[in-house]
């Protein structure tokens, strides 16, 4: 089989390891920059340049698409969908999950657990979101942050209205959310692979650090989730769309809340953790799974 990745580092760890996956058993994987990638619109000739050339036919394309630079690598991503080759995950469900605001409210339709979240324009509102999430404190969270970055607790009602303030004075879009006490600075990362659970962690924030993310230093361990966490992992990737994704969960006193649904999550963290072979499962699931043509949207919607 012929796959390409979408991604503009090749020398990142889940890159590697997926690189390495699919060649251990057989297969060629080219790692493409997605900005040397270039459409050619025509009609009925959908093409994707690669260094000012035609690429070559695919079978199947793993995007790891930045988030820096999500809407030219979906507009890339489409334009293979359109052309038949099968991807990881589709354009419009790295989409949903790429807004933050719409992953969810497309989760809370669908009835999945999530911390109370207000969205607001006007910092006049400031005080009455603060209050509908239950706070003081609060989490206030940029809608295009990444990685724990762009997100702020907020343990007084000045400070989290200061902040409030501060953002939508700037024309930032933000989001303000109920503070998981209970979560005592844990989270969950369930990682899911064609509608299954294939591996769990706990992951735990630095010393004085609220947020979990490896990234910021904090820690994890393998975990073993409960049912109801298993099942929220595996509704939430199918509701999103996403073959391959990463769920994000707090332990609240009312049951798993979702905090984020990630469909390019990092392979380092959780294969250290749990010692699984995580790439070549995702390897295993494309070669299953990855006719060329078979792609349900190819680009639409």
């Amino acid at each position: 089989m012929k796959i390409a990745m979408l991604a503009r580092n090749a020398n990142l760890y889940s890159h590697r390891r997926l690189k390495e996956a699919a060649e251990a058993r057989g297969h060629t994987l080219d790692i493409l920059n997605t900005l040397r990638c270039t459409v050619h619109i025509a009609s009925h000739r959908p093409q994707v340049f690669y260094n000012g050339a035609p690429i070559a036919a695919y079978d199947a394309v793993i995007p790891r698409i930045g988030a820096s630079i999500t809407n030219y690598g979906l507009a890339i991503l489409r334009q293979f969908e359109m052309s038949g080759i099968w991807s990881l995950n589709e354009s419009v469900a790295i989409g949903r999950s790429r807004d933050k605001l719409r992953s969810l409210q497309i989760l809370a339709k669908h009835g999945l657990g999530l911390p109370l979240t207000a969205y607001a324009n006007d910092p006049k509102q400031a005080e009455e979101i603060i209050r509908a999430v239950k706070g003081p404190p609060v989490v206030i969270k940029l809608l295009e942050g990444t990685q724990g970055i762009g997100v702020v607790l907020a343990e007084t009602m000045s400070s989290a209205k200061s902040v409030i303030e501060a953002f939508r004075g700037a024309n930032v879009n933000i989001l303000v959310q109920e503070f998981i006490k209970e979560a005592d600075g844990e989270d969950i990362r369930a990682l899911v692979v064609g509608g299954k659970v294939v591996a769990s962690m706990k992951r735990r924030g630095a010393a004085h650090e609220f947020r979990s993310n490896l990234h910021r230093g904090g820690s994890a361990e393998v975990i073993r989730i409960t049912p109801e966490e298993r099942s929220t992992a595996v509704r939430a990737a199918r509701r999103m769309g996403l073959n391959v994704c990463g769920v994000d969960m707090l332990r609240s006193n009312h049951g798993p809340v979702i905090m984020e649904v990630n469909s390019s999550p990092g392979l380092e963290g959780i294969e250290t953790a749990t010692g699984k072979d995580i790439a070549g499962q995702i390897i295993d699931f494309i070669v299953a799974n990855g006719k060329n043509g078979s792609t349900k949207t190819k680009g639409r919607g």
